[in-house]
């Protein structure tokens, strides 16, 4: 028998010995119509629909067959996703009878705008609740403190109540137990389909359905780290936290279906190994960039055949022996997005994974997505410097600039500290829900900020006025996304700051011109006050800001308006599947 058919035959009774019954997630109350004067098809109109594609016509008949597969597991991903942001979706819209308001629905998962700051759009649903369907509807953040459990954060548990309506916190294996069984199963027809060409891949998809099947993601994601020459790609599971907005703890499903370019990778190696002295040169005292030990990128041994992986016992077994996987910077297409990263503005970069403990001893991958890049710059960024900069300076707005500004921010994610310097614990426990905006904000600024002195030390070759002036540019996207996206919050934050201190000014005309000189200045004293904010856990200090700078002036809105008016899309709507990449015939 080849290795791997057994995962077919017993991942269900793996699964069915960790799972327990949960109790059902409750759903919230529908409607059929939606609130009085929203603008919902106008809302819709703003997003563009475009075919994910990418090139396949070099990957193998093997690999088109992994990718089915790969799509199957990610479209589960979508469905649990459903049941964090909102419930069961078909009791939402069983009842819809307009076909825009439907589609707005799919869109934003949920009655609510994601890019008009969560503003309900169905009649009788309410606002958002803050804690998502992570929590009970009727939870307090006095009751959350008081509740002594050792699970109370931990990010892959849903929080309920008992019988004695008692708070107890369910894992995620427990909770979507059928859900679970279910993408395991797509992504164990993936590993059997891949192993014959990509054993290393495979053992990979294998690490991922036992940390689904337990809640456990280290021992996976340290096996993902390793995987550097792989052309198929798959980030699947419970991810980012920013849906989770009462603790900023839970992390909601979601998954990326990806192709690798190695052509571009390789372009982009050596920027890891320059991590350490762009730590030591950000502009803070020693406490506030501790010394990096980044290890060079290696693939991670197999640990084991398929039938040993799935031997499945509780703790995970340890990392894989050898020499640690390292960090990584790598490009890839996309062609699927599901879940959280697929629920109103799209992602266009990953730095992963998100736990710090991991982030230190093992590194991280920066995966920059690049056909969806060029769709954003073709479609928003490139339109917006034409209509909102001096014309002289919108010339300088490129696609490469652009490029590096996002792959830059993923790898400032690495830079800083991940724990307080006064004994606060972690930065993200210090932070709470504050956490995400402004890592999101230091990471925008830190990575402009590496781009200034890699442009300086000539590692990195371009014109270092694009780099402002096209940053810049894509600030005025990002804004769009309102003050419900921590994206969103961290350019409003920044483009304020820039706004204040004279680095950019809107002329009459209402163009904006850049004064770059002016914003290497502030963009470093802007660093410098955002690691200090986290390295010393100043929750205040952090609510301070986004109260006072995440916020859209009436002349923002203004030019937000002019946008609008102008018919630039505020974002993109896949068109995506099998079908779309012509692999339903193959």
């Amino acid at each position: 028998m080849k290795k791997g058919i057994l995962i077919i035959t017993i991942f269900s009774g793996i699964l069915g010995a960790y799972a327990q019954k949960a109790k059902p997630v409750k759903e919230t109350s529908t409607a059929k119509e939606a609130v009085k004067d929203y603008p919902v098809a106008k809302s819709l109109a703003s997003y563009k629909s475009l075919p994910l594609k990418a090139d396949i016509s070099t990957l193998t008949d093997v690999q088109k067959q992994t990718l089915r597969h790969l799509i199957d597991a990610a479209k589960v991903a979508d469905e649990i996703f459903w049941l964090q942001a909102w419930g069961d979706k078909k009791t939402l819209l069983d009842k819809v009878k307009d076909d825009a308001l439907a589609k707005f629905i799919l869109l934003n998962y949920g009655p609510w705008d994601r890019l008009n700051n969560n503003t309900p759009f169905v009649q009788g649903v309410g606002e958002k609740p803050k804690g998502a369907n992570f929590y009970p509807k009727d939870i307090t953040a006095q009751e959350f403190e008081k509740w002594d459990n050792p699970n109370k954060n931990n990010p892959y548990t849903i929080v309920q109540r008992d019988a004695a309506k008692n708070l107890v916190a369910v894992p995620y294996h427990t909770a979507y137990e059928e859900k679970i069984r279910e993408m395991v199963k797509h992504l164990s027809l993936a590993a059997n389909a891949v192993r014959q060409e990509d054993d290393r891949f495979a053992n990979f998809l294998i690490e991922r359905c036992n940390a689904l099947m337990q809640s456990n993601y280290n021992n996976s994601d340290i096996h993902w780290l390793g995987l550097l020459n792989n052309c198929l790609d798959i980030i699947i599971g419970p991810i980012e936290n920013y849906e989770d907005e009462f603790q900023g703890s839970r992390t909601a499903f979601e998954s990326y279906v990806m192709i690798r370019d190695m052509a571009w990778t390789q372009k982009l190696e050596k920027y890891v190994s320059l991590l350490p002295s762009l730590q030591q040169s950000l502009p803070v005292d020693a406490a506030y960039k501790p010394t990096l030990a980044i290890n060079s990128a290696q693939p991670a041994p197999s640990n084991g055949s398929a039938d040993a992986l799935l031997v499945v016992e509780a703790p995970l077994p340890g990392a894989p022996d050898g020499p640690k996987p390292g960090s990584s910077l790598a490009v890839f297409d996309v062609v699927y997005y599901a879940g959280h990263n697929n629920a109103g503005s799209k992602t266009i970069a990953v730095n992963l994974p998100n736990d710090e403990t991991l982030q230190q001893e093992y590194g991280t991958r920066r995966s920059q997505l690049k056909n969806v890049m060029q769709a954003k710059f073709d479609n928003m960024v490139k339109p917006i410097a034409n209509l909102m900069l001096e014309e002289t300076q919108a010339t300088k707005v490129n696609f490469d600039a652009f490029f590096n500004n996002v792959m830059f921010h993923e790898v400032a994610h690495g830079l800083g500290v991940k724990n307080t310097v006064n004994g606060k614990g972690t930065v993200r426990e210090a932070l709470g829900a504050g956490f995400s905006p402004i890592e999101e904000c230091k990471a925008d600024v830190l990575g402009l900020y590496m781009i200034t002195k890699l442009l300086e030390t000539g590692e990195l070759i371009g014109n270092g006025d694009d780099f402002y002036i096209t940053f810049v540019a894509g600030t005025f996207r990002s804004v769009r996304f309102g003050a419900a996206s921590a994206h969103g919050k961290a350019n409003m934050i920044i483009f304020n700051t820039l706004l204040s201190k004279g680095a950019i000014t809107r002329q009459k005309n209402g163009k904006y011109n850049v004064n770059v000189p002016e914003m290497k200045k502030v963009i470093s004293n802007l660093a410098a006050e955002l690691l200090t904010l986290q390295g010393d856990g100043n929750k205040e200090g952090v609510s301070n800001m986004l109260i006072t700078r995440a916020v859209i002036s009436e002349t923002l809105k203004t030019d937000l308006s002019g946008i609008e008016k102008a018919g630039i899309p505020v974002d993109l709507i896949f068109e995506q599947g099998t079908e779309v990449l012509g692999l339903d015939n193959k």
